[in-house]
């Protein structure tokens, strides 16, 4: 499904917990999400980073937006993911492009499907914190808010072959 700029309040609201619920995975979880959209806008837009990070920390993340009120995000989480994206990128990208088909390239995927497979990939290189389940269950609660079944479920097998190769 292609779409130009990824509005936050037609997406994020699917997946997002209540706002009064502030755990560590529901910060987490937003953080996630935050770090796609801000890896989105990177690539859009050439932002620079840095920019980016200041932008999200004071005027989206766990912010009011169009009257909704979202999740706090773990501000700390979604900086190394939205730096450690960005540093790893060609690393991230070799991991990505080994396990597509013969007939595709990491250039061909739509770049919100590139984001979310990029943040979920960097998350199973550089977080071994974090159980490989719950990675793959995150994005694939991402991809749910931006695809069909279809494309979740290359998500879902995509990052599972990543993790076998990279755990």
């Amino acid at each position: 499904m292609p779409f130009a700029f990824i509005r936050w309040s037609d997406y994020l609201t699917p997946i997002m917990p209540s706002p009064k619920a502030k755990t560590r995975s529901q910060a987490r979880a937003a953080a996630r999400l935050g770090a796609v959209q801000a890896l989105y806008q990177h690539e859009m837009e050439g932002t620079s980073i840095p920019a980016l990070l200041h932008e999200f920390h004071n005027h989206r993340l766990g912010r009011v937006i169009e009257d909704v009120e979202y999740a706090e995000a773990d501000i700390a989480f979604f900086d190394d993911l939205v730096t450690g994206v960005d540093s790893r990128r060609d690393e991230i990208d070799r991991a990505i492009a080994g396990k597509l088909s013969a007939q595709w390239s990491i250039e061909r995927l739509d770049k919100p499907m590139r984001q979310i497979l990029r943040a979920g990939t960097y998350e199973l290189l550089a977080r071994p914190d974090v159980p490989t389940a719950a990675i793959i269950s995150e994005y694939l609660d991402i991809a749910h808010a931006f695809y069909d079944k279809r494309e979740a479920g290359f998500v879902n097998g995509l990052l599972d072959a990543v993790a076998k190769a990279l755990r």
